[in-house]
C-alpha cells in the first residue's frame, strides 16, 4: 500500500540546476506562446500534484509535501552585477520568490574574463547536497530540475537509499533573432535511471492538458512576475524607448568603458561589448555617453544577451 494511501506524509526534496531552469524559464517567456516565465510556486504544486498521483495518492496532495527545496547556480559578483542596469535589483526580487517558496539558495561566482563567464563546480555542489539531504531527511521522492547526464551517479546514490527520483524534463528547438538553431535535450541516459520521467513540454503543449488549472499554473500572471504591477509598465515603458533605426539596429549610448570591454545603455539590463565588435572606430576613441548603433547576439557560454555589430553614430 503506499504512502498516500495509509495517510502517511510523503516527503519531497526539489533540486534545481539554476542555469538549467533560468534557460526554461526564458523559453517559455521570450519564445513560447505562453509568453510568461515558469513560476516556483506554480511548479511546487505541479511536484505535489504528480508525485500524489503517481504515488496512488490522486489528486489528494495532502500528503504530499515538499519537505526542502534547493536552489544552485553561478552568479556575478555584486561589482559586476552593479555594472549591469537594475542587475542587482532582479537578483534581490528573485532571491525574496525563493525564500518565500521555502528554498534555499546556493550560489558559486562566475569564473573568466568579460561574457566569457562560466559556472564551475555547480553541478557537483548540487549533487554532493542532494545526497547527504536523502540520507538525513529520508526524501520519499528527490524531484530535479536538471537536464545534465552528469548527474546519473546521484540518481543511482539516491536509489541505494530507497529514494524515488522524478525530473522534470524539457526539450525544445527554435531559431533565435539571428536565424541560428537552438535547441534543449535532457539526457536520455538520466531519462533512463529515474522512478518518474515527467516531459514537461509535452504537458504543456498537448491539447488535453495545456488548459488545466495545474498546467496554467504553473506560469507567472501577466501582471505580477515578480514585480508590482508599477514595476511591469515601468519596463514596458523603458522598452519603449530602444529605438530602432531604419536598418534595425538599435540606437543607445555607451554607458562605461573598461579595458578592452564596456557597456552600452539598454535597460533593464545594460549591454556587455567586447572591443572586437567595433566596427568603424577604434575601441580606444570610444567615450562614456557617445552614441552608438548596435545589434543584439547571445553569449555562447551564459547565454546572456550581448551588444554586437557595434557603431558610432555621426551625429
Amino acid at each position: 500500500m503506499s504512502k498516500n494511501k495509509s495517510n502517511s506524509l510523503t516527503k519531497i526534496g526539489v533540486f534545481y540546476d539554476g542555469n538549467y531552469f533560468y534557460h526554461v524559464s526564458n523559453y517559455y517567456n521570450y519564445v513560447h506562446e505562453r509568453k510568461a516565465r515558469v513560476s516556483i510556486k506554480g511548479l511546487h504544486d505541479f511536484v505535489r500534484y504528480k508525485v500524489s498521483e503517481l504515488e496512488g495518492g490522486g489528486a489528494n496532495i495532502t500528503y504530499c509535501q515538499i519537505v526542502d527545496a534547493h536552489y544552485f547556480r553561478g552568479r556575478l559578483s555584486a561589482a559586476e552585477a552593479s555594472n549591469k542596469s537594475n542587475q542587482l535589483y532582479y537578483d534581490r526580487v528573485f532571491d525574496d520568490i525563493l525564500m518565500s517558496e521555502g528554498v534555499t539558495t546556493h550560489y558559486l561566482p562566475l569564473r573568466g574574463f568579460g561574457p566569457k563567464k562560466t559556472e564551475k563546480g555547480v553541478d557537483v555542489w548540487l549533487a554532493l547536497e542532494a545526497f547527504e539531504q536523502c540520507m538525513y531527511k529520508k526524501f520519499d521522492v528527490l524531484v530535479l530540475i536538471a537536464a545534465d547526464g552528469d548527474y546519473v551517479p546521484l540518481i543511482r546514490k539516491v536509489n541505494s537509499l530507497g529514494t524515488r527520483v522524478m525530473i522534470l524534463s524539457w526539450e525544445f528547438e527554435f531559431v533565435d533573432d539571428f536565424g541560428n538553431n537552438r535547441s534543449t535535450r535532457t539526457s536520455q541516459g538520466l531519462l533512463e535511471e529515474v522512478t518518474y520521467p515527467i516531459a514537461m513540454h509535452t504537458l504543456i503543449n498537448n491539447r488535453v492538458t495545456r488548459d488545466t488549472y495545474v498546467i496554467n499554473n504553473l506560469f507567472v500572471p501577466k501582471a505580477s512576475a515578480g514585480k508590482t504591477q508599477d514595476e511591469d509598465e515601468g519596463e514596458g515603458q523603458e522598452a519603449e524607448t530602444r529605438a530602432k533605426d531604419e536598418n534595425g539596429y538599435q540606437n543607445s549610448t555607451i554607458f562605461s568603458l573598461k579595458e578592452g570591454y564596456g557597456f552600452i545603455t539598454y535597460p533593464p539590463n545594460n549591454l556587455f561589448f567586447h572591443y572586437s565588435e567595433v566596427e568603424n572606430i577604434d575601441f580606444n576613441d570610444l567615450r562614456i555617453g557617445d552614441p552608438v548603433s548596435f545589434s543584439i547576439g547571445v553569449n555562447e557560454e551564459t547565454g546572456q544577451d550581448i551588444a554586437i555589430d557595434v557603431r558610432l553614430v555621426d551625429e
